[in-house]
């Protein structure tokens, strides 16, 4: 901590020529080592404390300035050292400003009264009526604000946790703020009560009131010119430019709005993007992305989602206003034009294409697709797990993490099958068997939730789901079994056995969160007994995060029991064999249909447009010289590739068990 004192007669006098001023000269105070020098046209109000000026900041161009304080107000401020302030045309009040920071061209800089900066502020998210208020702090993760938007149920839980954020927004309350180390504030209106991070950049900004940007050094908060905002909380690595206007929001690690986008009363979590649309009352888990001008994302749930143009939902064809909300599980994605009436559910990894008003919830059918036929709404289950969008969009999640913060706030499972999913899928393969059994096989479509799903659709989804169940069992089998070296059957099956009992049952996405309901509710019991702190519940969802696989493994093998119809201590060298066989075949098959899927990519339909003024023959070698032949597409040679190196895997290990059985 700096060591101040008073100024000399002598600096009081340089300072008065260089035309400063100050209501009493005896409340500024200054570094042992303080020099006058690039101090110039400075009213110093109030308490005011200096630094040092030596730095000099390089300007885009190649231009030079010198650290210093030019042409400004200072009311109760602290003033690092080597910070550059210059016109600024109203004043700066009631705040203290790291070293390294550069403030040009400012009109206000104020905290007016006391102030907890954006924590604490009710986002009613989802709801437009009310009911599921949010109240935000600097640390919020998805999980935890899943929990407080739909377990209202649980009037203790929601009451002890609405506590404690509570208690954290007094802890910040403050009326003075703070503008961290080496910030960058450049042609901007008025900033209001705003606490400011280290290494932010803001620069031609509107207007930012009573909010956080938890800016850092790894993680810079951007915000660009014409920027709106009001009761925020700005979390690390955000990018906010282009115009866009927020009003009371969360934004999460690495999310991007931009493009005149508008958010208001919303949540975004990690690595969301919004451009050109619309945001209200939206609970947007982690890898929201809505890009197109005309989209509207309203009093829904979503996560990893693709919002396509002209994206719309709407909750005001009811008589008692706005109160209607819908959820849409990970991974689905709307097309162009397509149109939600709320209240609806639609199940993960589901593409919806067309307009539906009759409240659909396909929850428990995931990976389908939802299309429109003249007003009907039907559903072709499981088609989407033999698409290549499926697949690409899985693979892209992880490569586009855009934290850079050493702390994440949200857990994130990027798994594509999970117990979660497949959980699903075998009720979706229950769901349509009894489909069957009620209305007969030879019925030509069936009824299910505000849904048609016709004969031959119901048939493909139950082979679909059934090879995607058999890849996963398989998948966990043999990354348990793989790499080891058993003496006996005895201890083949002693490495079978689970190490925990948690994971068994219904499992649940927290938005990014996958995890057991009973372990879930486990720790939603422990808050309401025991009123847990913030950090304690962060780091027991991390905990749960973490041992994922521990969990999964206790939930597949006690799926495989019942697929063996025998417990662990019997399983043989046969069983296990036929689980390695069935997987061989239903990985080799689902890789066989998404194949299939990629090489529509390159048929005839996919060709038109190209070589307009050739013949057949250019039109193939023009689309080849953009798109490439279907033969090297990395795509293509990435499934190939993933065929031949799994059946690898399978016969490796059943030789290595045919050599321990003999």
């Amino acid at each position: 901590m700096s060591t101040y004192r008073q100024l000399t007669d002598k600096e009081i006098a340089t300072l008065t020529v260089y035309g400063c001023s100050a209501e009493s000269w005896k409340d500024v105070e200054v570094v042992e080592n303080f020099s006058t020098n690039y101090i110039s046209n400075v009213h110093f109000s109030g308490k005011v404390k200096l630094g040092t000026y030596e730095k000099v900041f390089s300007q885009p161009g190649g231009l030079k300035k010198h650290a210093g304080l030019n042409n400004c107000c200072l009311h109760n401020c602290e003033v690092g050292n080597d910070v550059f302030i210059d016109k600024v045309h109203n004043y700066i009040a009631n705040y203290n400003i790291g070293d390294g920071t550069y403030i040009e061209n400012v009109n206000l800089l104020l905290v007016d009264g006391l102030s907890c900066f954006g924590n604490g502020v009710k986002v009613p998210v989802m709801n437009e009526g009310g009911g599921r208020e949010i109240p935000i702090f600097d640390w919020l993760s998805a999980p935890l604000a899943y929990v407080l938007t739909l377990y209202r149920h649980r009037p203790i839980l929601i009451r002890n946790l609405q506590k404690r954020i509570d208690e954290y927004a007094r802890a910040q309350q403050s009326d003075k703020g703070t503008i961290g180390e080496n910030v960058r504030i450049v042609n901007c209106g008025s900033i209001k009560n705003v606490k400011i991070g280290n290494f932010a950049i803001v620069e031609g900004a509107s207007l930012l009131e009573n909010g956080t940007i938890n800016s850092n050094e790894q993680a810079p908060v951007i915000i660009g010119s014409g920027v709106k905002c009001n009761d925020f909380i700005l979390s690390s690595g955000v990018s906010v430019t282009d115009s866009t206007l927020v009003s009371r929001c969360f934004i999460g690690q690495g999310c991007i709005l931009g493009k005149h986008y508008s958010a208001l009363d919303s949540l975004f979590f990690s690595n969301c993007q919004g451009m050109h649309g619309e945001a209200t009352a939206i609970f947007a888990g982690p890898y929201t992305v809505s890009h197109h001008k005309s989209t509207l994302l309203i009093a829904g749930m979503f996560s990893f989602l693709n919002a396509g143009s002209g994206s719309n939902q709407s909750n005001h064809m009811y008589k008692l206003g706005p109160i209607h909300q819908g959820i849409c599980e990970r991974g689905s994605k709307t097309t162009s034009d397509s149109y939600l009436l709320w209240p609806a559910k639609i199940g993960a990894f589901t593409l919806v294409m067309g307009r539906h008003y009759k409240h659909s919830d396909t929850s428990d059918l995931p990976f389908s697709y939802l299309i429109e036929n003249a007003t009907e709404s039907f559903l072709v289950p499981g088609v989407n797990l033999r698409s290549v969008g499926t697949i690409r969009d899985a693979q892209k999640w992880p490569k586009r993490d855009n934290r850079k913060d050493n702390y994440k706030l949200d857990p994130i499972n990027f798994n594509l099958l999970s117990p979660y999913s497949i959980g699903k899928m075998m009720r979706a393969v229950d769901v349509l068997r009894n489909l069957q059994h009620v209305a007969g096989e030879a019925t030509d479509v069936y009824t299910y939730q505000n849904c048609s799903i016709k004969n031959s659709s119901l048939r493909k989804g139950i082979e679909l789901y059934t090879i995607a169940i058999y890849k996963f069992l398989g998948n966990s089998l043999i990354t348990r079994l793989k790499e080891q070296n058993f003496k006996n059957i005895d201890e083949l099956r002693a490495r079978l056995k689970p190490d925990t009992e948690k994971g068994l049952g219904e499992w649940i996405d927290l938005s990014g969160l996958i995890a057991p309901k009973n372990a879930v509710e486990q720790l939603l019991a422990d808050i309401e007994q025991n009123d847990l702190q913030l950090d304690q519940i962060q780091n027991e969802l991390e905990l749960m995060h973490s041992q994922y696989y521990n969990y999964e493994w206790t939930w597949a093998i006690d799926n495989l029991v019942k697929y063996w119809n025998k417990p662990i201590d019997e399983v043989s060298y046969d069983d296990v064999f036929y689980m390695v066989e069935k997987w061989k075949e239903s990985v080799v098959k689902l890789d066989q249909l998404i194949y299939s899927d990629a090489k529509k990519e390159f048929d005839l339909n996919s060709k038109t447009g190209f070589g307009v003024d050739g013949d057949e023959m250019q039109k193939h070698q023009d689309f080849e010289s953009v798109r490439g032949s279907f033969e090297s597409n990395p795509f293509v040679l990435e499934v190939l590739n993933h065929i031949k190196i799994k059946t690898q895997l399978g016969n490796d290990l059943i030789a290595g068990l045919n050599n321990l059985k003999q």
